[in-house]
Protein backbone atom coordinates (compact mmCIF):
# COMPACT_ATOMS: atom_id res chain seq x y z
CA UNK A 1 0.00 0.00 0.00
CA UNK A 2 1.64 3.27 -1.21
CA UNK A 3 -0.52 5.56 1.12
CA UNK A 4 -1.98 5.76 4.71
CA UNK A 5 -5.32 4.91 5.04
CA UNK A 6 -5.69 6.64 8.65
CA UNK A 7 -3.98 9.59 6.97
CA UNK A 8 -6.55 9.29 4.16
CA UNK A 9 -9.41 9.21 6.56
CA UNK A 10 -8.37 12.27 8.47
CA UNK A 11 -8.06 14.26 5.34
CA UNK A 12 -11.65 13.07 4.56
CA UNK A 13 -12.84 14.07 8.04
CA UNK A 14 -10.83 17.64 7.63
CA UNK A 15 -12.58 17.78 4.11
CA UNK A 16 -15.80 17.37 5.44
CA UNK A 17 -15.47 19.62 8.75
CA UNK A 18 -14.47 22.35 6.14
CA UNK A 19 -17.44 21.83 4.11
CA UNK A 20 -15.27 21.21 1.30
CA UNK A 21 -17.27 19.58 -1.49
CA UNK A 22 -15.09 19.17 -4.13
CA UNK A 23 -12.23 18.08 -1.76
CA UNK A 24 -14.29 15.39 -0.86
CA UNK A 25 -16.09 14.20 -4.15
CA UNK A 26 -12.11 13.99 -5.69
CA UNK A 27 -10.89 11.74 -2.55
CA UNK A 28 -13.75 9.06 -3.85
CA UNK A 29 -12.84 6.64 -6.73
CA UNK A 30 -14.97 6.69 -9.50
CA UNK A 31 -16.67 3.91 -9.12
CA UNK A 32 -17.04 4.25 -5.37
CA UNK A 33 -20.07 3.07 -3.38
CA UNK A 34 -21.80 4.50 -0.34
CA UNK A 35 -23.65 2.66 2.05
CA UNK A 36 -25.01 5.12 4.68
CA UNK A 37 -27.50 4.47 7.29
CA UNK A 38 -27.99 7.50 8.81
CA UNK A 39 -31.63 8.20 8.41
CA UNK A 40 -32.79 4.99 6.52
CA UNK A 41 -30.46 3.04 4.44
CA UNK A 42 -29.55 4.19 0.94
CA UNK A 43 -27.06 2.94 -1.68
CA UNK A 44 -25.37 5.70 -3.56
CA UNK A 45 -23.10 4.71 -6.79
CA UNK A 46 -23.16 7.14 -9.41
CA UNK A 47 -20.72 10.56 -9.30
CA UNK A 48 -24.17 12.85 -9.16
CA UNK A 49 -25.63 10.76 -6.60
CA UNK A 50 -22.74 10.92 -4.75
CA UNK A 51 -22.30 15.12 -5.09
CA UNK A 52 -26.39 15.07 -4.11
CA UNK A 53 -25.78 12.85 -1.06
CA UNK A 54 -22.88 14.81 0.21
CA UNK A 55 -24.83 18.56 -0.54
CA UNK A 56 -27.25 17.11 1.79
CA UNK A 57 -24.60 15.61 4.73
CA UNK A 58 -22.97 19.18 4.74
CA UNK A 59 -26.29 20.91 5.07
CA UNK A 60 -27.78 17.95 7.53
CA UNK A 61 -24.97 16.89 9.12
CA UNK A 62 -21.97 18.87 9.71
CA UNK A 63 -18.76 17.09 10.85
CA UNK A 64 -17.05 17.76 14.16
CA UNK A 65 -14.40 16.43 16.19
CA UNK A 66 -13.08 13.10 15.77
CA UNK A 67 -14.24 10.41 18.48
CA UNK A 68 -12.57 7.84 17.48
CA UNK A 69 -9.74 6.14 14.53
CA UNK A 70 -9.12 2.50 14.01
CA UNK A 71 -7.26 0.51 10.94
CA UNK A 72 -9.24 -1.90 9.26
CA UNK A 73 -8.16 -4.78 7.04
CA UNK A 74 -7.84 -2.28 3.73
CA UNK A 75 -9.33 0.69 4.99
CA UNK A 76 -10.01 3.06 8.01
CA UNK A 77 -12.58 3.32 10.65
CA UNK A 78 -13.34 6.77 11.40
CA UNK A 79 -15.67 8.10 14.44
CA UNK A 80 -16.57 11.59 14.71
CA UNK A 81 -19.70 13.76 16.09
CA UNK A 82 -22.10 15.08 14.32
CA UNK A 83 -25.40 17.53 15.55
CA UNK A 84 -27.28 14.16 15.57
CA UNK A 85 -24.36 12.52 17.98
CA UNK A 86 -21.30 9.97 16.90
CA UNK A 87 -21.49 8.39 13.53
CA UNK A 88 -19.24 5.37 12.66
CA UNK A 89 -17.66 5.33 8.94
CA UNK A 90 -15.79 2.48 7.43
CA UNK A 91 -13.86 3.43 4.80
CA UNK A 92 -12.28 1.16 2.12
CA UNK A 93 -9.63 1.93 -0.51
CA UNK A 94 -8.16 1.46 -3.99
CA UNK A 95 -5.08 0.74 -4.56
CA UNK A 96 -4.69 4.42 -5.46
CA UNK A 97 -5.98 5.55 -2.36
CA UNK A 98 -9.28 6.51 -3.10
CA UNK A 99 -12.22 5.75 -1.53
CA UNK A 100 -14.26 2.89 -2.92
CA UNK A 101 -16.27 2.06 -0.32
CA UNK A 102 -18.76 4.12 2.57
CA UNK A 103 -20.33 2.34 5.07
CA UNK A 104 -21.51 4.94 7.48
CA UNK A 105 -24.10 4.93 10.39
CA UNK A 106 -24.70 6.09 14.06
CA UNK A 107 -22.29 4.39 16.90
CA UNK A 108 -23.89 2.22 19.16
Amino acid sequence: MSFDPMAVAIDWLDAYRAGDIEAILEMYAEDAVVHCGCSGVKTITSREALRAYWVDRLRDYPAGQLDDLNPWHDGTIISYVTSTGVMTALLAFDAAGRIRELNCSPSH
